[in-house]
């Protein structure tokens, strides 16, 4: 009788990977990926153990497998694909190998010039464990035939031969026996659709698209049918999702100035801010009236579709004063001593305009099932993303609700989560099911820093369950970096967000390299766009959406770029230069980069490449093909020669391939 162990039987198995929080949650894979397992397997004394992962979707009947090889150490890793959208189970197998460990001492007392007889004896023992298996007819009959062989009247090396034959090794590879079979807990992942890990976001206002600002006069709002308008040179730029904020209804209670968000003396015809939802004429189903109609918008959404992008809409659950629930339903705000409706507070911050909702309401129910309903609004729309507004500022319980509510039915719904806070609450909502993240990348400007950040993405148990998404510059954001380096700033937290990570967004005006801000040390923008309509002359001969075109192109046509945990630094002797590199599993389509971060002057150094890394290890010379001007160079070992200009080109982004 065997003892006790973790799993309840002969073998250990611990330390099973992927699992987050002990599986309270789920990993996270997208369609394509293999999704790599790995555990350490441990029994008492020399015998080999055999392992494989069994794994299927959740719902269907019988466990597919693959095998887990040893990796070291009493580590076993293999993988298995994920074939399709929604939750996988898996769980860890192991068995004691006797075949294997059999041989294995059969050949070491050869190797070891073991007497005759002794040999004789294992060769007996070896045919005995062939004898009682079980297997079907004909590989059934090789064993017995192999058994036989072995125990013949024939010389020695001949019974030799007959055990350690390939072929014979392969049939109880594919039949194995598993005497004490071991089991580890089910665990699970969460397999999105591949825009869940890769795309570029562009975001814009609908309202700034043919938007008429007179000297003299009222402005005139765009509207959704002129905002298509705009869509095909998204597309030609390369972009995959076009982001679009609030296009709801806006309030008037409380409503801000264009001169920004410390303006409490709006005129008569500044817009608000999309993000105070609500008026007379609707709330979060509703399309504001200077925008258009829902028919509108399905004309909008059509048209990012035929030119091959997704819409993704803003969901922010909070209202204006004007918002219909706030008389439809009192009992679902938080309200103060003296009967007034609590506005949004980020002390010293005041939010006048806006109402967030109490979800200790006693009618939980009731706002829970009204959120839902119109999100939901959306998705029968064709809406399949959805950017969420300061999620950290509602409760866990209701995120892991609703995601697992829309799943249910609509498995390829895209989450981002907008969530500028707590490290640990950013790891959570990600935890919980929200499919990306915004992140730091905004604030991560030096070589160090950068490093240390993506270090912490790629390497750490966040990778299991956190994709993150990097966006230069946001409505809110306007990072310092691009308030002083000017254009050649603009192209290298261009490059940075879109080769670091696989996901990443910029806001409409970066191509046109905007950056006055409101106020010195604001991030605020000077006229935001959040406050008033903002119509740009895009077609300005110093655009970077050339240079945008070319860079997305360039993610598009190569692989490794497309996933994030292939990411490797280089050393290079110059803190003002980050090299980088990634390269598929297969150390196929090794791209590398090279970028100045020194916006303001040339820098130039020494390469000190992993050529193991790159695949290169074994290449005398090697082609470096700059993706972005074209330009050829012949590179050899480890060390080579950069110079950046950032006022000519910042960055060398290669394509690697051995001559």
């Amino acid at each position: 009788m065997s003892g006790p162990s973790p799993c309840g039987g002969r073998i250990a198995i611990q330390g099973v990977w992927p699992q987050v929080d002990c599986a309270r949650y789920d990993a996270k894979a997208v369609v394509g990926e293999r999704v790599t397992v790995a555990a350490d397997l441990v029994r008492e004394g020399h015998e080999r153990l055999a392992a494989a992962v069994r794994y299927r979707p959740r719902g269907e009947q019988g466990w597919r497998e693959a095998p887990l090889e040893l990796a070291g150490n009493d580590r076993y890793a293999g993988s298995f694909p994920a074939e399709r959208i929604g939750r996988w189970e898996y769980r860890v197998v192991a068995w004691t190998d006797h075949w294997t460990t059999w041989r294995r001492a059969l050949q070491a007392k050869v190797d070891a010039g073991v007497d005759d007889a002794e040999i004789a004896v294992e060769l007996a023992d070896g045919a005995e464990l062939l004898r009682r298996r079980e297997l079907p007819e004909r590989p059934g009959l090789l064993l017995l035939q192999a058994a036989a062989a072995m125990t013949a009247d024939t010389p020695l090396s001949e019974r030799v031969a007959a055990a350690t034959d390939p072929s014979l090794h392969a049939v109880l590879a594919a039949h194995p026996e598993r005497l004490d079979l071991t089991e580890s807990p089910t665990l699970t992942v969460w397999v999105d659709r591949q825009r869940a890990l890769f795309g570029a976001w562009y975001e814009m206002f609908p309202r700034s698209e043919g938007a008429v600002v007179p000297e003299e006069g009222p402005p005139r709002s765009g509207t959704l049918a002129t905002a298509a308008r705009r869509l095909p040179a998204i597309a030609e730029m390369g972009f995959d999702v076009v982001y679009l904020p609030p296009i709801h209804p806006i309030g008037k209670t409380h409503r801000k100035g264009h001169h920004g968000p410390h303006d409490l003396q709006p005129g008569p015809h500044d817009p608000g801010v999309p993000w105070a939802i609500g008026s007379a004429e609707g709330g979060h189903d509703a399309v504001h009236p200077d925008l258009g109609t829902m028919e509108d918008f399905d004309a909008f959404l059509a048209e990012a579709h035929r030119l091959g992008m997704e819409v993704a809409m803003d969901y922010a659950i909070q209202c204006s004063p004007d918002h219909p629930w706030v008389t439809q339903h009192p009992e679902w705000f938080c309200h103060r001593s003296d009967g007034s409706i609590r506005c949004a507070e980020n002390p010293p911050k005041k939010y006048q305009d806006i109402y967030p909702l109490d979800f200790d309401t006693p009618d939980q129910e009731g706002l829970y099932s009204e959120l839902e309903r119109v999100l939901r609004v959306w998705i029968d729309r064709g809406v399949r993303i959805f950017r969420v507004d300061n999620p950290h500022t509602k409760p866990l319980g209701f995120w892991e609700w609703l995601i697992e509510r829309v799943r249910a039915d609509h498995p390829e719904v895209i989450f981002l989560a907008e969530a500028f806070t707590r490290p640990k609450m950013m790891a959570t909502l990600a935890k919980l099911g929200f499919s990306q993240s915004y992140t730091y990348f905004a604030w991560r400007n030096t070589k160090q820093e950068l490093t240390e950040y993506l270090t912490e993405l790629t390497t750490t148990p966040t990778r299991d369950y956190l994709r993150p998404s990097f966006w230069p510059n946001t409505p809110d954001i306007l990072p310092a970096y691009l308030q002083q380096g000017g254009r050649p700033a603009f192209k290298v937290r261009l490059l940075l967000a879109a080769l670091l990570s696989p996901s990443y967004g910029i806001y409409a005006g970066y191509e046109l390299c905007e950056n006055a801000p409101l106020d010195d040390g604001s991030e605020e923008y000077l006229g935001s766009e959040k406050h008033f309509y903002r119509p740009r002359e895009w077609d300005r001969p110093d655009s970077l959406a050339p240079y945008i075109a070319r860079v997305n192109a360039v993610r598009h046509a190569h692989p490794s770029l497309q996933q994030l945990t292939n990411l490797a630094f280089h050393h290079i002797d110059n803190e003002h230069l980050l090299c980088f590199s990634k390269v598929t599993p297969h150390h196929t389509d090794p791209i590398l980069a090279v970028i100045n971060l020194d916006p303001a002057h040339p820098q130039e150094a020494s390469t000190a490449l992993d050529l193991g890394q790159l695949g290169l290890e074994h290449a005398a010379a090697f082609e470096a093909h700059d993706l972005l001007t074209g330009a050829r160079y012949v590179w050899q070992g480890p060390h080579n020669y950069v110079h950046l200009d950032p006022h000519v080109e910042p960055a060398h982004v290669l394509a690697l391939s051995p001559l």
